[in-house]
């Protein structure tokens, strides 16, 4: 049963409490986390608003996590017949999307994408005519797919630089270049190979894109959330704008420390105490990446036992719809280093799901299945 803690305002105009535990369920609920659901791939792809993507393979256990009987081959197919694509988008990092999103969503993100190559490369790119070298790298992916170093030399031999990665990065700034497979197959893999997604797509990005379409999605899948949690998510800037421009639309929350939430009317907020079961997450999940304030999914102080100094986010074991510890599988053993002692109850059900976690990450592992527990106080 789906609960709101939503009442009319008061005549004074405060707005209702939403606790951390009824956000951290609402969240779980859109995030498909408290059942398995019966829905299609790309369905579920549209309804997550994209999967993180940095380690290829992330996205299959995304999605065996969230949906009854996932196939694998399922989304191969979708990638093979291009109606799935991998490319950087929110906050310049790599997603999954489905065709119809990387069209409509490429051009509200593009002057993000832009503004991170330029902070981390525009030093290297000198006075170099930035649009000519777009045009000429969008020319020459759609010509043939190529890695990123094969477009940054070819781009090179006419403004030699000397960074020259700085060239490919610059294209990337200002075109849509989708990972073509089989890099991101789940059966295979390869070398990154780059063209424009309306090369691969066989149709341009859409001419007028919707910033509230945008935010109306974020709230779908991420929501009751702030105008900061949504500019974390990806990467633009003044949303708040645009959620005034939504207001009458949406319904207003506070959390437990006043700040304000945006919500859609009839998106589900479950009961607080409607139970979570364990969840196993993939490396660089959104769930943990989607707002400005994570105590909703993880304490402050379990941060930097899953954000790695180089850059890594881990996989990470949620037990009771918050994140407790981090795992990862080596060969046939699936090791869970848990933040603290576990119940009983809960060490028994994580290793039944890491039963099944691991049948379906190293079904062909000779060596049988085993799951470890580490790390528990």
């Amino acid at each position: 049963m789906f609960w709101s803690s939503w009442r009319p305002s008061c005549a004074c105009g405060v707005a209702e409490v939403l606790s951390r535990r009824a956000l951290n369920r609402a969240l779980l609920a859109r995030q498909l986390l408290l059942e398995r659901h019966a829905i299609s791939v790309p369905a579920a792809i549209e309804r997550l608003a994209g999967m993180q993507s940095q380690a290829p393979k992330a996205p299959y256990v995304g999605l065996w996590t969230r949906l009854e009987d996932f196939d694998p081959a399922v989304l191969e197919r979708l990638m093979l017949r291009r109606r799935a694509v991998r490319l950087g988008l929110m906050r310049r990092t790599l997603h999954l999307v489905t065709a119809r999103d990387c069209l409509a969503w490429w051009p509200l993100v593009q002057p993000v994408v832009a503004a991170s190559v330029n902070g981390n490369w525009g030093r290297h790119l000198g006075g170099v005519d930035r649009a000519a070298v777009a045009r000429a790298g969008r020319e020459l992916v759609e010509e043939r797919p190529r890695t990123h170093a094969e477009l940054s030399r070819a781009l090179a031999e006419r403004w030699p630089v000397a960074e020259v990665p700085a060239l490919g990065h610059a294209v990337g700034a200002e075109v849509p270049l989708v990972q073509l497979p089989p890099r991101g197959l789940w059966s295979s893999s390869g070398q990154a190979t780059l063209t424009t997604a309306e090369a691969w797509l066989g149709r341009p990005t859409e001419p007028d894109p919707s910033p509230a379409g945008l935010v109306l999605r974020y709230l779908r899948a991420f929501g009751p959330a702030s105008v900061a949690d949504v500019q974390t998510w990806c990467g633009l800037t003044r949303l708040g704008e645009v959620m005034e421009t939504l207001r009458a639309k949406l319904r207003t929350f506070r959390d437990e420390d006043g700040r304000e939430l945006f919500d859609l009317p009839r998106s589900p907020r479950p009961d607080p105490e409607t139970p979570a079961p364990v969840r196993l997450l993939p490396e660089f999940d959104n769930l943990l990446l989607s707002h400005a304030d994570r105590t909703r999914v993880m304490a402050a102080e379990h941060k930097s036992g899953v954000f790695t100094v180089n850059g890594r986010i881990l996989g990470t074991v949620l037990v009771d719809g918050f994140v407790a510890g981090t795992w990862s599988v080596a060969g046939g053993r699936l090791t869970i280093d848990a933040f603290g002692r576990l119940r009983r109850a809960d060490r028994a059900a994580l290793t039944e799901e890491g039963g099944r976690l691991l049948d379906f990450v190293a079904a062909g592992h000779a060596g049988g299945h085993e799951v470890r527990f580490s790390g528990e106080i």
